[in-house]
C-alpha cells in the first residue's frame, strides 16, 4: 500500500512568502527553504523583518485569501487521490494553510502552528515534530505503507530520499544538479504518470 506524500508550496500553491513580498514591497520575504536550507534561521529571519516593518499574521492572511492554486493543482491532485492517498506534509503553518485547503478540496494536511500575540504579531512558531516531513514518512512506513514523495525544496530531500520513490518538481537548477537521482518534472501529468508508475507497478 502506497502513501504519497508531497509538499504544498511550489508544488500545489504559489509560495506564500513570495506573494507576500510582492504585494508589501518587501524583497527580503522572497527567500524560502529552496534558498535557506536552515529553517530555523529562515522563520527568524521572516520574523525580524516583520517586526521592523510592523507586519503581522492579519496582513499575510489578507494575502493568501487571495492566493489560488496552481494552475492544474487541484485536477493533478484529484487525480492522485483517486490512484491513493495522499497527504500534503508542509512546513506551512495552520494559521496559513486553511483557506489554501479550501480550494484544493481539503486534502489531508499535517504542518506546523505559529505563536501569535493578542496584536497579531508573530513571536514564534511551533514544529509538529523534529524533523517533521522526514519523521512522518518514517511513521507512515512503520504503518506499513511504502511512501513515494515530492517536492522542489531543501527541506523536501530527506523525505524523497527515505521513501521507495521519491521525485523533485519544479525544483531549482542547483538542486536539480546537486541530486540528479531524483527524477524531475516540471508538469503535472508528468509527475502524474511517474507516481502511477510506482503504484502500478
Amino acid at each position: 500500500m502506497y502513501v504519497t506524500c508531497l509538499d504544498l508550496e511550489g508544488v500545489l500553491v504559489p509560495e506564500i512568502w513570495i506573494a507576500f513580498s510582492e504585494e508589501t514591497g518587501i524583497p527580503e520575504l522572497r527567500i524560502t527553504t529552496r534558498d535557506e536550507p536552515d529553517y530555523d534561521k529562515l522563520m527568524h529571519y521572516r520574523m525580524d523583518i516583520l517586526r521592523d516593518h510592523h507586519l503581522g499574521l492579519k496582513e499575510i492572511q489578507e494575502t493568501i485569501a487571495r492566493i489560488q492554486p496552481l494552475p492544474g493543482a487541484k485536477k493533478f491532485l484529484d487525480q492522485l487521490r483517486s490512484e491513493g492517498q495522499a497527504i500534503i506534509l508542509s512546513d506551512t503553518f495552520e494559521e496559513f494553510a486553511k483557506p489554501l485547503m479550501e480550494k484544493l478540496g481539503w486534502p489531508t494536511i499535517f504542518c506546523n502552528s505559529l505563536e501569535v500575540a493578542t496584536d497579531g504579531t508573530i513571536t514564534g512558531y511551533r514544529m509538529r515534530c523534529e524533523n517533521s516531513k522526514l519523521t512522518t514518512v518514517r511513521a507512515l512506513q512503520s504503518c506499513g505503507y511504502d511512501t513515494i514523495a515530492c517536492g522542489d525544496s531543501f527541506n523536501d530531500l530527506e523525505m524523497i530520499g527515505a521513501s521507495k520513490a521519491g521525485f523533485l518538481f519544479r525544483s531549482t537548477d542547483q538542486i536539480k544538479k546537486d541530486y540528479p537521482q531524483y527524477p524531475a518534472y516540471e508538469e503535472y501529468d508528468e509527475l502524474l504518470a511517474a507516481i502511477r508508475g510506482v503504484i502500478r507497478g
